[in-house]
């Protein structure tokens, strides 16, 4: 398992690196977010001792249960996020890429208020336009954007999307291309302090078509894990 394990992972960021490369980006301008939603407790021990920190999980419960287990770990939350699992996902959570509503971030920064907290936050925009996927429109996260602003004890760091799912990684690359155009609209009205700093696309199939275009997290699960064997 660490040999093939340790191969994946070398082999992910040698392509990052070279994406980074073809970009004329310096490679530690773009974080690996290693997404374990259905890797092994030893595969994740595995990578986090390979130095691969920065974990992203897709449930909420999930990331509380592995948080509270393993660390030296930084937990990302990638998946939706219901109001009424804010206060326990909270503590656990470095960054939640997946505000995909005005509501749900009002409810972090109130909770967050009360918790003591400054949770890093990205708002999740559904550039594609499919029915299957979460996130603001465009236009909502436009028009929605001075309230956003308005909301305390939050960091508003970025935006994230999910391109649709694809044979043809290039087809990704008008979706990611949209998603740094709109931070850039945003940011150009954005309050004194509101750094929209990170991007957060690409996946396993694209992620080195993101990095061309601008992503700053690329969240990779299964290309981490090909090859290897559960154990039950």
């Amino acid at each position: 398992m660490s040999d093939r394990l340790t191969s994946n992972w070398t082999a992910v960021r040698a392509e990052i690196a070279a994406a980074c490369e073809r970009a004329n980006r310096p490679v530690d301008s773009v974080r690996l977010v290693a997404v374990t939603k259905y890797a092994e407790m030893d595969w994740v021990r595995g990578l986090v001792a390979l130095g691969q920190t920065a974990l992203g999980e897709n449930r909420p419960q999930q990331l509380i249960e592995r948080a509270g287990t393993l660390q030296g770990a930084e937990w990302h939350l990638i998946g939706h996020l219901q109001r009424n699992k804010v206060r326990a996902v909270l503590p656990f959570a470095s960054c939640i890429h997946s505000i995909d509503s005005l509501k749900l971030l009002a409810r972090i920064g109130e909770i967050a208020g009360e918790l003591g907290l400054t949770p890093r936050v990205l708002l999740e925009v559904n550039v594609s336009g499919e029915e299957s996927k979460d996130g603001f429109s465009a236009a909502t996260v436009r028009g929605d954007w001075p309230q956003i602003q308005a909301v305390e004890n939050v960091t508003v760091a970025g935006l994230m999307t999910m391109a649709p799912l694809t044979d043809d990684p290039q087809t990704a690359r008008p979706v990611f291309r949209r998603l740094r155009e709109l931070r850039d609209e945003l940011q150009a009205s954005a309050q004194p302090g509101i750094a929209l700093s990170e991007l957060s696309m690409g996946m396993s199939g694209d992620f080195a078509v993101a990095i061309e275009e601008g992503s700053t997290m690329v969240r990779v699960g299964s290309r981490l894990f090909e090859g290897l064997s559960p154990t039950h």
